[in-house]
């Protein structure tokens, strides 16, 4: 093998790996050096010249010219005779430079810089990716996925980086196949094995943010800051803005005319419920809105240990608890406290509609009521024990446990 095939095999791998020419040439210089070194016990006498733009490589040998029989260190001198059979005009004390073709080297030397220069780039690569991003961690990737296992996800970025979504990452509905691109936010990046492994998150809160940041112009530009979210994956999430400029509406901003703006970050999300609310420090007034779209009648606040019991007509608990308690349960994360809801009696409530019991009587049995034409509380109380087991094919216990919490209700 001469030079140019030797630089024409390597600058094929540099395309490949995406490593430029000027790094590819440092490389080569670096193992050829350490190859001399180990031949010739140094490599200070020897020049490398290396042309990145023509990825021509030279390899010089140094010398002083000394008499016959008194060279000492063949590395750095050279005898008169032997440097005349180079030029035959050389002089004792003169400098000699011998050029030094890759096939003087020997098959065995030229074997182990190929083997070097391959794994100083592949390193140089896992390192590049490494530090790529790691210093993108909290940014939105696209990745196309090429491999699904049961665990996790392996998707290709623009560039043929390897990136790994576990299952607990992803939205419970997601369903993705072979081909697929998809969006997600770098949660991590670690070494494993001397290579990095990045990993992505659908689920993340960080994800949801970066979303909104692509979405929003107004807190990309840090006019609106986020200050807090919490989610759900796959089914709410809530998020606190805020606006340090009162000529902008923070939550308007974030939900655009007619929605235009969160509908994308939505879909996104595979349907995501998203409420979007003010921030304010008045924990009272957070904890109100925290729990929108339900309507708080009272509230008692325990700041030592951080707990709110909140009272609310009886058409509203159902709200503020919301849909398997997502509500309620995003409402308390957001805010810090321990938030307790409670039924407010009143005596001028005629009745109350089936559905606000859904705190404490299971849908199936609302919803058995609701076939035999039972949907209020009172229109169940008017009826015999008897009657609604008949009607409704429900057990004794069951329909008494219905009673119970209806009668409470109405009482003083």
């Amino acid at each position: 093998m001469n030079t140019q095939e030797f630089i024409e095999s390597f600058t094929e791998f540099k395309d490949f790996k995406n490593i430029d020419r000027v790094t590819m040439m440092n490389i080569v210089e670096e193992v050829f050096r350490n190859v001399i070194a180990r031949q010739s016990g140094g490599s200070d006498n020897y020049d490398i010249i290396i042309n990145p733009d023509k990825g021509d490589l030279e390899v010089w040998h140094n010398r002083v010219i000394v008499r016959d029989g008194e060279v000492e260190d063949t590395n750095s001198e050279i005898s008169i005779t032997d440097a005349q059979k180079i030029e035959p005009d050389f002089e004792i004390g003169e400098d000699v430079s011998e050029e030094l073709k890759i096939e003087n080297f020997g098959r065995r030397a030229v074997t182990a810089l190929k083997q070097n220069l391959a794994s100083k780039i592949m390193d140089l690569q896992k390192d590049g990716i490494y530090n790529k991003y790691k210093d993108r961690v909290g940014d939105i990737v696209n990745g196309e996925v090429y491999q699904i296992w049961k665990k996790e996800i392996l998707l290709l970025d623009d560039e043929g980086n390897e990136l790994v979504l576990p299952r607990t990452d992803q939205i419970p509905s997601d369903y993705f196949k072979k081909g697929d691109m998809v969006r997600a936010v770098i949660t991590k990046v670690d070494m494993r094995n001397n290579s990095p492994i990045i990993f992505l998150s659908r689920t993340a809160p960080a994800f949801l943010e970066r979303l909104f940041e692509s979405e929003v112009p107004e807190i990309f530009d840090g006019l609106i800051t986020v200050k807090n979210i919490v989610r759900e994956p796959g089914e709410r999430a809530k998020v606190a803005v805020e606006s340090y400029d009162d000529r902008i509406d923070p939550v308007g901003a974030c939900v655009g005319m007619k929605g235009s703006r969160i509908h994308g970050i939505v879909r996104e999300l595979k349907n995501e419920n998203i409420d979007v609310i003010n921030f304010t420090t008045n924990i009272e007034l957070y904890i109100q809105r925290a729990l929108s779209p339900a309507r708080i009648s009272n509230m008692k606040l325990d700041a030592e240990t951080n707990k709110a019991d909140v009272f609310l007509r009886p058409d509203q608990v159902s709200l503020a608890i919301g849909k398997g308690g997502f509500n309620i349960r995003l409402a308390s994360k957001l805010t810090g406290y321990e938030i307790d809801v409670y039924r407010e009696s009143s005596e001028d409530v005629e009745d109350v509609d089936l559905e606000e019991f859904s705190d404490e009587i299971d849908h199936w049995i609302l919803d058995q009521l609701k076939t035999i034409g039972l949907d209020t509380a009172k229109s169940v109380l008017q009826l015999k024990k008897e009657d609604i087991m008949k009607r409704a094919d429900l057990e004794d216990e069951t329909v008494e446990q219905v009673l119970n919490v209806l009668k409470a209700e109405f009482e003083d």
